[in-house]
């Protein structure tokens, strides 16, 4: 297992950050979030709840809705601000004496359980295994783990099979499915599943539906962990209009259009790797096969390539703050087929920058 020390990477750094400021007229590879988003008949449902603003908010349909579309009691679902304030709960609420963290992944759950007080170790994948989980490395005694499936950064989908072996008795096992919905068909998803000792399952509305601005999220586990976590909360934490983007969003045609919408990612996926692969001679490395709304990159002069991309209009995720990668790895968010052939051109001209 290799090891780094935890001040190594700036676990505050997030996509966002690439175009904020000077980058908010630059084309979007940063940010994980469905392209042209929220639709027209979400942003309708979510305006048309603003009129009952006056109230305090009302999570019992929302809260019912997600435990429908996923099959379990209403008392294993807890609706969040975001899949990030989960983490936050997760770390304040529950007793821990070996957190484990398997990177690279979204840091937010290593930094809420820092910021709790409670010490961390990094289980790192190895690029020269593609990523993938290898569960004799997670420690025996660690009581509390967390993983991401399909994984940020790395775009890699870990099969259920092998996450449920990582569950143990007296273990709280986090999975993190954010961008499960991206997956075609939700394949290898544990949310729903009630058979799995410690299982808690962490799904997000903002990456598919464009929500990132309105924060709804929610948690599937067992009755006692939701209630623990919910005596952590603070009353009344997702608004109105979130709760009615949540209820909206587990309805029929919302599950359809996000299924299609998974679909298209993966065709559209295909065509960037495919083009990305024309740059092997420049060493630029794809990790594959990419089951995410987005792919991880490898490539020389990384830093320089992104500086020079940037000129050129485009912002991409840069990965030195993900514990197990470097300033050689970059992430690029799946866009449609028009927007990967412009920013293939850019990039060969940025490569080309680079190495002047």
């Amino acid at each position: 297992m290799r090891t780094e020390p935890a001040g190594a990477h700036d676990l505050r750094h997030h996509g966002d950050a690439e175009v904020r400021d000077d980058g908010a007229k630059l084309t979007d590879l940063a940010v994980n979030v469905r392209a042209d988003t929220p639709p027209v008949w979400l942003r309708e449902r979510i305006a048309g709840s603003l009129a009952g603003l006056a109230a305090y908010p009302d999570g019992r349909a929302a809260r019912a809705a997600v435990a429908a579309r996923h099959g379990v009691a209403v008392e294993r679902v807890l609706l969040t601000a975001g899949a990030a304030e989960a983490f936050v709960l997760l770390a304040r609420a529950l007793t821990v004496r070996h957190a484990v963290v398997v990177h690279p992944q979204f840091t937010e759950p290593e930094a809420a359980l820092r910021d709790a007080g409670h010490s961390v170790e990094r289980v790192l994948l190895r690029e020269e295994d593609g990523f993938r989980l290898d569960l004799a490395e997670v420690p025996e005694d660690a009581d509390l783990v967390v993983v991401g499936n399909p994984t940020n950064p790395t775009s890699v989908l870990h099969p259920a099979a092998t996450i449920a072996e990582l569950a143990r008795p007296g273990r709280t096992l986090v999975v993190d499915e954010a961008f499960l919905d991206a997956v075609p068909g939700e394949r290898e998803a544990l949310a729903g599943r009630t058979d799995v000792p410690g299982l808690v399952v962490l799904r997000s509305l903002t990456k598919t539906w464009g929500l990132a601005g309105l924060r709804i999220g929610y948690v599937l586990a067992a009755p006692e962990t939701i209630a623990a976590l919910e005596r952590a909360q603070p009353l009344w934490p997702v608004s109105t209009p979130a709760l009615a983007a949540a209820q909206a969003c587990m309805e029929p045609r919302a599950l359809a259009e996000a299924a299609h919408a998974a679909h298209r990612v993966a065709t559209d996926r295909a065509h960037l790797v495919a083009g990305l692969r024309e740059f092997a001679p420049d060493g630029l490395r794809v990790v594959e096969p990419a089951e995410g709304p987005f792919v991880l990159v490898r490539l020389p002069r990384a830093t320089a390539v992104r500086r020079h991309l940037r000129d050129l209009g485009w912002a991409v995720r840069r990965g030195d703050t993900f514990p197990g990668l470097d300033e050689e790895w970059l992430r690029l968010a799946v866009r449609d087929r028009t927007t990967v052939n412009r920013f293939l051109q850019a990039l060969d001209q940025a490569v080309t920058l680079a190495k002047g």
